[in-house]
């Protein structure tokens, strides 16, 4: 493991994050929506990191580790493990600047964005479909490689370029009661925890889970992490175990997590498709629906909800719709 792995991130290191892609991302737009407000009975304010490159908020981790790397480090590569959108963001952001990056897939990943890994030029590693299989090949290519290890979520150059989606939406003039973010290894999380407790000390932070894979829900009861759960939920993206150092950062401040069915994620996502015309994945999704479902926690107040990401197999649509 790199040495890097150990080092807490801290939101100096999110402002520098900020900075250094800056010339490479988006700084996506904040959608707004008279008939949701209605419907969730309080004022949301929509981060849409579906309209980031690669399609998601995985780009901006991606992107910080990348352009982190000194040049001889650079030239030896990239490696990961990725269900999808960590692995198409990382392969992008390698591309822009040279270097080459391998990505270990599970078997059973959604076709759609394994396409999108590969179309970034990256090369793909098959594995077993579980997180030990995932660590131990690319463990492997780590050793025969000499490849810098770039981890969804637990590098903290990562995390650090995960909290510039909540930097910038707590930049603009609205002062939120509360920040709803999805929850799966827990980069996007932890990120958004470090701008939170900078930026805006009173407002909650709510993480969307959901109820199949509810690991982070557990592991914040118990005080301790628990990683035995086997996940079983449509949210592919959210299905990586949430690591210790996310863990740690998400305790310390004191984020709260609000489970969700499946049904009502797909339905949420459905609603969103129908009154904003724009697509969003079940892992993106489930804040929305987090912020339905719960509805008294948020009553007449300001929200904001990041939607992570839009990369949806479109031929899967209508059986997924089927399931709301």
């Amino acid at each position: 493991m790199n040495d890097i792995a150990h080092v807490t991130p801290t939101f100096e290191d999110v402002l520098a994050a900020a900075a250094r892609i800056a010339p490479h991302a988006h700084a996506t737009p904040v959608l707004r929506s008279r008939t949701l407000d209605a419907l969730a009975g309080c004022e949301l304010h929509l981060k849409a990191e579906h309209l980031q490159r690669a399609g998601a908020f995985k780009f901006r981790g991606a992107c910080n580790a990348i352009w982190s790397l000194d040049e001889a480090t650079a030239a030896r590569g990239v490696v990961t493990h990725s269900s999808g959108n960590h692995g198409a963001a990382l392969a992008l952001a390698a591309r822009t600047r040279g270097v080459a990056c391998h990505v270990v897939v599970p078997e059973g990943a959604v076709a759609a964005k394994l396409a999108a890994i590969e179309a970034y030029g990256a090369t793909l590693h098959r594995c077993a479909a579980t997180i030990a299989a995932r660590e131990t090949r690319t463990a492997e290519l780590q050793a025969q490689l000499g490849a810098e290890l770039v981890h969804p979520y637990t590098d903290p150059r990562v995390i650090a370029g995960q909290g510039t989606a909540a930097l910038e939406l707590l930049c603009t003039p609205e002062r939120f009661d509360a920040i709803v973010v999805p929850v799966g290894g827990g980069g996007l999380a932890s990120g958004t925890a470090l701008s939170v407790a900078a930026r805006s000390p009173g407002t909650r932070l709510y993480l969307a889970e959901p109820a199949g894979a509810a690991e982070t829900f557990a592991s914040l009861a118990k005080g301790e992490r628990v990683t035995g759960f086997t996940p079983d939920t449509v949210c592919d993206g959210l299905r990586g175990t949430l690591g210790e150092i996310n863990f740690r950062m998400l305790r310390d401040h004191g984020a709260q997590v609000l489970t969700v069915e499946d049904a009502d994620t797909v339905a949420a996502m459905r609603l969103f498709w129908q009154r904003t015309k724009q697509i969003v994945e079940p892992s993106s999704a489930v804040a929305l629906a987090a912020v339905l479902k719960h509805g008294p926690l948020f009553a007449g107040q300001r929200v904001g909800v990041v939607l992570s990401g839009g990369n949806v197999d479109p031929d899967a649509l209508p059986a997924l719709f089927a399931r709301a």
